[in-house]
C-alpha cells in the first residue's frame, strides 16, 4: 500500500527510490569496468524501508548506518555526487575521500557516524540517545542496521541501558533475508541468530518490538511514524523489524546487476533473466511502489518514465563529477583525522 501522504510527497520517494538504484547499479558497473578499487555494499532491495522510513524523521534528528550506507544518506537528502566521489576517494567527497564507502559522514544531514564494524553503531546512536535526553531536546537517534548485527553483544547491552533509561531512540533493523530469497517478506529468518523472531530480543528488554513488510512503503511509514511519536513523547525506546527479500545479485560476494532496472520491468518481467524473474515480479520493492502509484492513479506510466529518465541523468552528472574530482594531496592524510 501507498503511505498517506499527499501526491508529490510520493512523487519524491519514488524519485528517492529510483535514486538508490540507480546509483547503486552505476557504482557495480564501474567496479566491473576496474575503474575503482575496493570492496562494497549495496542498498538495492531496500528502498522502500530506508526511503519512507527516514520521511519520517525531523531535520534535527541523528541518523547511525552501517556498511549498506548509501541508500540512507540518499534517502536523507545526500549529494549523489559529492557520496560518489567520497566512494571513489576523491577530495570532493563528503569526507575528502577519507571515508569511503564505509565511512562517509554528513553532519549536515545528522549522520555523525557510519561504520563497517558490524553493531559498532548501536552503542553510538544509544549514546546519543543519552545525550539528547540530558540536552532536554525533541531530537531522537536513529540506529539502522541489519539484522548480524544482533550477535553483537553491544547490542544486548545498549538495548538494556536504553530500555533501564527510557532513551529517545528507535532501532530499525533491515532484515534483508540472506537466505530468504524466493521467500515472501515478513517470513525471512535471519541466517546467523538462534532468536526467532528477532523482536523476541529486544522485547526481553522491555522494548517495544514489532515487525513489518519492508518491501511495503505505506507499511513501513505507518509503523515508523507511529514508533517515532511514541518516542517523541518520552515513551522510550522502540524496536522495527522490516523483512525484506535478499536482491538476487547481492547474494555473492560481489553484486553483480541480473538486469538493469527499467519501469517498463514492473508489468512485464520476460525481458528478466529466469532465474531472477521471481524476485523482480514480487519482491522488487521499487517496482512494487511504482505500479501501486500507477493503479492508484498518482502517476501515469509516462511520468513514471520521465521521472525514470531525469534520475539516469543526475546519476550520470555524478558519475562525471566524481571522476573530474582528483585524490587529495598526500600532504592532507593527516587532516580531519584523530585517533
Amino acid at each position: 500500500m501507498l503511505p498517506k501522504l499527499p501526491r508529490e510527497s510520493l512523487i519524491e520517494l519514488c524519485r528517492k527510490m529510483f535514486l538508490i538504484r540507480y546509483f547503486e547499479e552505476a557504482l557495480i558497473g564501474l567496479h566491473n569496468e576496474e575503474r575503482f578499487k575496493g570492496h562494497y555494499h549495496v542498498y538495492i532491495g531496500q528502498e522502500a524501508t530506508g526511503v519512507p522510513a527516514i520521511s519520517c524523521l525531523g531535520v534535527g534528528d541523528y541518523l547511525f548506518t552501517t556498511h549498506r550506507n548509501h541508500g540512507h544518506l540518499l534517502a536523507r537528502g545526500a549529494d549523489p555526487r559529492r557520496l560518489l566521489a567520497e566512494i571513489l576517494g576523491r577530495r570532493d567527497g563528503y569526507n575528502k575521500g577519507k571515508g569511503g564507502s564505509f565511512h562517509t559522514n554528513v553532519t549536515s544531514l545528522g549522520f555523525p557516524q557510519t561504520s563497517g564494524v558490524v553493531g559498532g553503531i548501536i552503542p553510538l546512536a544509544t549514546g546519543a540517545a543519552y545525550a539528547v535526553r540530558a540536552q532536554k531536546t525533541d531530537r531522537i537517534s536513529v540506529c539502522l542496521f541489519g539484522d548480524g548485527a544482533l550477535e553483537e553483544g553491544a547490542a544486548a547491552e545498549s538495548f538494556n541501558m536504553a530500555s533501564l533509561w527510557k532513551l529517545p531512540v528507535l532501532y530499525l533493523c533491515e532484515n534483508n533475508g540472506k537466505y530468504g530469497q524466493g521467500k515472501a517478506a515478513g517470513t525471512a529468518r535471519s541466517s546467523t541468530m538462534a532468536v526467532y523472531p528477532l523482536t523476541d530480543l529486544p522485547a526481553g528488554y522491555k522494548i517495544p518490538a514489532q515487525q513489518v513488510d519492508g518491501t511495503n512503503a505505506g507499511a513501513v511509514h505507518g509503523v515508523v511514524s507511529e514508533a517515532v511519536k511514541k518516542i517523541r513523547q518520552g515513551g522510550g525506546p522502540q524496536f522495527i523489524e522490516a523483512q525484506t527479500v535478499r536482491w538476487p545479485g547481492g547474494v555473492t560476494n560481489w553484486p553483480v546487476v541480473p538486469i538493469a532496472t527499467d519501469a517498463a520491468i514492473a508489468w512485464d518481467v520476460t525481458s528478466v533473466p529466469e532465474a531472477e524473474r521471481e524476485w523482480y515480479r514480487d519482491s522488487d520493492p521499487v517496482l512494487i511502489f511504482i505500479r501501486e502509484l500507477v493503479e492508484k492513479k498518482q502517476v501515469s506510466r509516462e511520468e513514471i518514465s520521465e521521472i525514470q529518465q531525469g534520475i539516469l541523468g543526475v546519476v550520470s552528472q555524478a558519475v562525471e563529477f566524481a571522476f573530474d574530482s582528483p585524490y587529495p594531496n598526500s600532504e592532507t592524510a593527516l587532516e580531519d583525522v584523530f585517533a
